[in-house]
């Protein structure tokens, strides 16, 4: 097991202990202190095992070196699971939204929300709080390492804090401004449902536009071309055709270089050529080099 895949579980394990104490006390707190927001938090916070599961088991796989059934390595296992925790993330802020609409029918229509208690709101705050650590927490590791699913896992951590900033508010104003203004929690609960589906839509579109095999950002081809044509050898280049496997990048490209040219420093050429782009993109950086004469 490599280096990264090391961190990479390790952040996602301390991310899946927190939210077992957490959804724990969520529940308790649900439960004690009669509030439903709590309680549906507590749920939300349990789509969080799913994610951490998945992500360990997918980052292990994709961790693995190249074999024979799988001869560029298998990083897009890790995108794939990217793509799951976008989902997970969609189907839950989906969920919270009918939940929230539901209750502010039911409201409007004269039925009564149960006020809740103290508890229910402290724990809310400890949520926020924990949450918001372990988002900053996961982003920087995940960012570090290059991992597309640890930075979708903090982002799931950052989703749970919000879902929580609106269960605070809504047991807050059920508390402390009467009977009238318990619709809040429902109202609180349908606003957070929609950051946590813009979330889930961002993370979701880069991970479907690599399984489609799409180029590299205009940005990141921009530096690949200035790499090859600063090569004081290199002619011109053409055919450069670029992907993303997992957290690596695949460069295919020919390149023309003087005829005269040896067959020893043609190779060399594009060995030159190949170092410059995995001291820029990595050392897992798969590039593909064809030389022609001109």
């Amino acid at each position: 097991m490599n280096e990264r895949t090391k961190i990479a579980k390790r952040v996602t394990w301390i991310g899946f202990f927190v939210n077992l104490l957490l959804t724990l006390a969520k529940l308790f707190a649900g439960i004690i202190g009669k509030s439903a927001a709590m309680t549906a938090d507590a749920i939300h916070s349990l789509s969080d095992f799913l994610t951490d599961i998945v992500v360990i088991a997918f980052v292990n796989i994709s961790g693995k070196e190249s074999d024979e059934n799988h001869h560029y390595g298998h990083g897009k296992f890790e995108t794939f699971a990217t793509l799951i925790i976008a989902l997970v993330l969609f189907g839950v802020g989906a969920g919270i939204l009918i939940t929230g609409v539901e209750k502010i029918i039911s409201s409007i229509g004269g039925d009564k929300i149960e006020q809740p208690g103290m508890i229910a709101f402290w724990a809310a705050i400890i949520s926020i709080i924990s949450k918001e650590i372990l988002f900053r927490y996961t982003l920087k590791i995940g960012k570090e390492i290059k991992s597309d699913a640890v930075i979708a896992n903090g982002w799931h951590h950052r989703s749970d804090a919000f879902s929580s900033i609106g269960t605070a508010l809504g047991i807050s104003g059920a508390i402390f401004l009467g009977e009238n203004w318990r619709i809040l929690d429902p109202i609180a609960g349908v606003i957070v449902s929609f950051f946590i589906m813009k979330v889930a839509v961002e993370l979701s579109i880069p991970s479907i536009k690599e399984l489609l095999e799409s180029s590299l950002s205009q940005e990141i081809t921009t530096e690949i071309e200035a790499i090859i044509t600063s090569h004081p050898e290199i002619i011109r280049y053409h055919h450069l055709r670029t992907r993303k496997i997992g957290s690596i990048y695949a460069i295919d490209v020919h390149i023309k270089i003087d005829k005269e040219t040896t067959f020893v420093r043609s190779h060399d050429i594009a060995s030159e050529l190949e170092t410059e782009l995995r001291n820029r993109f990595g050392k897992g950086t798969q590039t593909s080099i064809h030389t022609e004469p001109v």
